[in-house]
């Protein structure tokens, strides 16, 4: 739910969803104190979580856990000083309290060349499929059930399930004095597992959605147990360059680490990043973008500043195009945020949090046939920049690594290491596959299908 209600807090207060806080209330609650206090301007985000998690190992269930949090935020801006403070206390003396140190941090403060940039009130769209009451509402029982499916896959293929399966409500409210006023819940489902073969290897497969009755746990369950299957005897090969088909699983890393180091407007703003407007740095098969409104994703109606989401243009055929924006950046380019701000304070500037690579045409068969002699990558593990510029990664490969001769799988591979330009490798990407996989990165959510690519560069291996 998107709402820009009436500025009456009072008429809210205790109107929550289930009983439980009116987060809004509580947002427009701490902006009026922080007013009161003296702020010339603020901004009162409110974040609260409910969360559920059935973790499992060795093929059993060993714990069920679950947590609500709420958490306020408070940028209090003096003039040309700013100050941010944040609270688990949601009492009127934990308000109040919160105040007092965000207005004692501003003045204290050393005043900024420019004016501090709020987000800037305008329409909020609906972003269908955010909430799923079906998530919300998760019980035990249904988690178990999933897990049990999976836990069922392993079992017929000979190999031991580990992983967990969370379900998520996360609601956020932004009251500020430019006028924004924003509330949305949001919700997601995430199955992990990782399987373990009898001599050690190991296989993958997870499965996120808004809605947790979109996930099917044996579906999940038995991709993980035929990969783990098929890792049973790994041999070993030289490190150098190979072509690869990397994984959805492996392509998520690609793109969030790109999102982390190159399409924010901050990045660029301070010459670290590669994008560059009309800069080619992929295939022609490449074509990214942002889009927090999308349902084939986890959709979110606004960013953390309560600015509506836009839809960016990352990379069209390729080409740079555009980048994302929050309320500072913005400012300084004389543009409107794209509705990519994260909670202040933020040193990082604005980050893509949903997105989006284009499909192709391949299906899983066309890809693999594509390699005379390469390497299947599952996904990659403790990715790291290496020079963000030029975006040179290393990492490893990790739950299912497979040498392909002929276009066809003929044995399981050692994990490796590599050093790669993660820029080169979408410049060498010489097919896409047509199916595409929702999940979660370290930034949020992306949709991406699998891809091949020329070449990949392996600079070590391992005994395991």
């Amino acid at each position: 739910m998107v709402s820009q209600p009436s500025r009456d807090p009072a008429a809210r207060a205790g109107s929550g969803r289930s009983g439980g806080p009116d987060w809004l209330f509580l947002a427009e609650e701490l902006l009026r104190l922080a007013e009161h206090d003296g702020a010339t301007a603020a901004e009162a985000l409110v974040m609260a979580e409910d969360s559920a998690l059935t973790r499992f190992a060795n093929s059993e269930i060993h714990q069920n856990v679950a947590e609500r949090n709420g958490r306020l935020n408070l940028r209090y801006v003096v003039g040309r000083r700013v100050g941010v403070a944040s609270s688990d206390r949601l009492d009127d003396a934990g308000l109040r309290a919160l105040v007092e140190r965000a207005g004692r941090v501003a003045r204290l403060a050393e005043e900024r060349d420019e004016a501090v940039a709020l987000g800037e009130p305008g329409p909020l769209p609906e972003a269908a499929g955010a909430f799923s009451e079906a998530t919300a509402d998760a019980s035990p029982e249904l988690r178990a059930g999933a897990v049990r499916a999976v836990i069922a896959a392993a079992d017929t293929a000979g190999v031991v399930a580990y992983g967990s399966f969370a379900t998520t409500t996360e609601t956020v409210a932004v009251a500020s004095s430019p006028g924004i006023r924003a509330i949305e819940a949001r919700t997601h489902a995430r199955l992990v597992t990782v399987q373990m073969a009898p001599d050690g290897g190991s296989g993958y497969a997870e499965a996120a959605a808004a809605d947790v009755t979109a996930i099917d746990g044996a579906a999940v369950g038995r991709e993980a147990a035929d990969r783990a299957s098929r890792t049973r005897n790994p041999v070993s090969i030289e490190p150098g360059d190979y072509p690869v088909v990397l994984e959805p699983y492996a392509v998520v890393d690609l793109l969030g680490t790109l999102g982390f180091l190159g399409f924010s407007a901050l990045a660029v703003e301070e010459g670290r990043s590669f994008a560059e407007p009309g800069r080619r740095i992929g295939s022609d098969l490449v074509t990214i973008w942002d889009d927090g409104l999308d349902p084939a994703g986890l959709p979110m109606a606004f960013d953390y500043e309560g600015v509506g989401k836009r839809r960016v243009s990352l990379v069209e055929r390729g080409v740079c195009r555009d980048m994302v924006y929050d309320a500072a950046t913005a400012a300084r380019a004389g543009r409107r945020s794209t509705g990519h701000g994260l909670p202040a304070p933020n040193p990082w500037g604005p980050f893509p949090l949903n997105l989006f690579m284009a499909p192709g045409e391949a299906s899983r068969d066309e890809l693999l046939g594509g390699l005379e002699r390469g390497l299947l990558v599952t996904r990659f593990h403790y990715t790291n920049p290496v020079h963000p510029k030029l975006a040179i990664v290393t990492g490893m490969t990790r739950d299912g690594t497979f040498l392909v001769e002929r276009g066809r799988i003929v044995a399981p591979v050692r994990n490796l290491r590599f050093t790669q330009s993660y820029l080169a490798a979408l410049a060498g990407v010489e097919a896409v596959g047509r199916e595409r996989r929702t999940l979660l990165g370290d930034l949020g959510a992306a949709v991406v299908p699998a891809i091949r690519v020329a070449a990949f560069t392996f600079t070590g291996a391992t005994e395991h």
